[in-house]
């Protein structure tokens, strides 16, 4: 029997309505262990080149990896991957929750799908058995009341839904996937895919047990994180994920006002502890996860927000409200309800529309255009009125539904310049004119601008007694480093820290339950593997497998005609802060770009960042033809 992986895939063709069920290899799982890495193989194997994103030939992969569904702490993460439709590259996001223990339960380790469903449809699948089922009656419906419904007609409120909302269905560029309504893959534009086949939805059940080689030792590993995380928790139990606003705030890397300033004069009001305070009514968390970061909260007043619905992470908070001049917490609460109903990445609907807000303050746009709207900076009204737009595509929600990169292109009159974009994807609310080897991140990351891609700068820059530099020491991050330094020592940090972030994504890890943020060491990751699967594995191979990730990635762009040109950041970051503890600091454009030099030769890839035929042999990766 298969230990820690079940070795099946579903392949579902919406188009024929033809379900299969096939086989996957153990040394496929070994070499890929899940995740990003898994489906960045089925991407490249199935993929034509130069596929049109919404055309029935796109693919879109569902996969958990061989921790999912054990008690793990933070094991429950999940990867959707596609090609994107707001960056015509690659499109990848992950989501925790409950998911994906689900689908590992019901029998299958990934699902793959391709075609266009002739109606509106949704995949329901439970222990072992796969049926393909009408959803015309969901059209139009909230996710909310998509998730009621579903689970009235297969008579079971255990079923874990991954879904789209309104926003999927029209083709919104930024639409996400969300399960359980509150966890989302929220980046890329995955939920737009979707919309694009027809698909509202997938539901899973399942009762099978995972196997493991040693539950024993699973056991105690889960012990000892229960009774070591609170040490390595950072105050996200306390006050979510949004706990270090006020943080970043007094750095002066807080982005506000569109990343023109680094300051926003109303952070207090706005913060995690002000969250907690007048808002929170409950805690939740993810499967098997003590921690539990995720927000529930209530608002009765002007702004009515359903706790159904969850409520805002730290990069919410961030987009509706510093990112948009919004010092008003409860309109931010409503913002992330609409986006949680509707299927909308808050990161990238709020950084549209602090784009528009710019753009209106400089008469790129009028009134006329916002349909008498008065679309500034620190008006909580016009934001959530522009959420409406955008979900609908109606008026000027139309154009911002595309993103900031094709808006500023039919806006013109230079409005670029206030696109926050990294190859058609938003900045998350981080700033790397603070935090060099976040723009690194940014610049080079095969989605677009991803803050996620690597450990934050501002975690390493203290040389004594730094719990995160013991950590990671395993992997080369052995001595502090300026936040504000961009020379070779920079490049190698980042380097390093991308690839341990990028096997978190490949083995399913949340972030926040790992070093350098949680208390999983890398040591006992390697014990959890071995424990789960009964291989005799190394940090040395896993870490493999994050190259290979990233390489592969890498790969899936080429094909896509994507090069140096577009591993940029915005002009604006090459630009002085407006405010704040540093204002006046910029990113040097000539260390930036010596920078990247660098990171190529470091991965093995030509001066365009194209990965050497030798780059892919060392990688078990010959078979990718570029």
């Amino acid at each position: 029997m298969n230990k820690g992986f079940i070795g099946k895939v579903v392949k579902v063709d919406l188009s024929s309505k033809r379900i299969e069920i096939e086989g996957i290899e153990e040394k496929i799982y070994r070499k890929y262990l899940g995740g990003s890495a898994l489906a960045s193989y089925f991407l490249l194997k199935e993929l034509k080149p130069g596929t049109d994103p919404f055309s029935e030939d796109n693919i879109l992969v569902f996969t958990t990896s061989i921790l999912s569904g054990t008690t793990i702490p933070g094991a429950i993460r999940y990867t959707v991957a596609s090609k994107s439709p707001l960056t015509g590259a690659f499109g990848e996001a992950e989501a925790g929750g409950y998911w994906a223990p689900q689908l590992k339960k019901a029998g299958f380790d990934a699902i793959v799908i391709k075609g266009c469903a002739d109606k509106l449809s949704y995949i329901w699948i439970h222990n072992g058995k796969v049926e393909l089922r009408d959803a015309t009656h969901l059209k139009g419906k909230t996710t909310g009341e998509a998730e009621s419904i579903i689970r009235r007609e297969l008579n079971d409120s255990k079923i874990c839904i991954a879904q789209i909302g309104p926003a999927g269905e029209n083709l919104v560029r930024y639409a996400c996937i969300l399960n359980n309504v509150k966890h989302a893959n929220g980046r890329t534009g995955l939920g737009a895919v979707m919309g694009s086949k027809n698909l509202r939805a997938i539901a899973v059940r399942g009762t099978q047990e995972v196997s493991v080689v040693d539950k024993e030792k699973i056991k105690n590993i889960t012990k000892w994180f229960a009774e070591n995380w609170k040490d390595t928790s950072f105050g996200m139990h306390e006050n979510g994920t949004a706990n270090g606003l006020m943080y970043l705030n007094i750095r002066g890397i807080l982005p506000t006002r569109n990343f023109k300033d680094g300051e926003f004069e109303g952070a207090e009001k706005i913060s995690g502890e002000a969250t907690t305070k007048n808002i929170l009514i409950k805690r939740e968390g993810c499967y098997a996860c003590p921690i539990r970061c995720k927000r529930i909260v209530e608002c009765k007043d002007k702004y009515k927000v359903d706790p159904y619905y969850g409520g805002p992470e730290y990069e919410t908070v961030g987009a509706f409200g510093a990112l948009c001049g919004i010092d008003n917490l409860e309109a931010i609460a409503k913002a992330n309800e609409l986006c949680n109903k509707y299927g909308m990445d808050t990161i990238s609907t709020g950084v549209t529309i602090a784009f528009a807000m710019e753009c209106y303050e400089n008469g790129l746009l009028s009134k006329k255009d916002t349909e008498g709207i008065e679309l500034k900076f620190g008006c909580a009204k016009s934001m959530l009125q522009m959420i409406e737009k955008i979900k609908n595509r109606q008026g000027i929600g139309d154009l911002l539904a595309e993103g900031t990169l094709k808006a500023a292109t039919k806006i013109g009159s230079k409005s670029e310049k206030y696109a926050m974009q990294v190859k058609g994807q938003e900045l998350p609310l981080h700033e790397p004119r603070g935090k060099t080897g976040l723009g690194l991140a940014y610049a080079l990351a095969s989605t677009g601008a991803e803050h996620m891609e690597a450990p934050h700068d501002t975690d390493f820059e203290i040389e004594e007694n730094n719990k995160n530099i013991d950590d990671l020491s395993l992997i080369g991050i052995n001595e502090a480093i300026d936040p504000l330094d961009l020379s070779d020592k920079k490049v190698k940090f980042f380097n390093r820290g991308q690839k341990l972030f990028s096997l978190y994504n490949s083995i399913g890890i949340c972030d926040f339950c790992a070093v350098p943020i949680g208390p999983l060491t890398l040591e006992k990751l390697v014990e959890s593997v071995k424990a789960i699967t009964g291989w005799r594995t190394s940090l040395y191979e896993l870490m493999k497998v994050a190259e290979r990730t990233d390489t592969m990635s890498r790969c899936f762009n080429i094909r896509e005609g994507l090069s140096r040109k577009d591993d940029i950041l915005p002009e604006r970051l090459f630009e002085p802060l407006g405010n704040g503890p540093l204002k006046g600091k910029f990113i040097d454009r000539d260390k930036f770009e010596k920078a990247i030099d660098t990171y190529y030769k470091l991965e093995g890839w030509d001066s365009e960042g194209k990965p050497t035929e030798s780059r892919l042999l060392q990688l078990d990766l010959e078979w990718i033809k570029l």
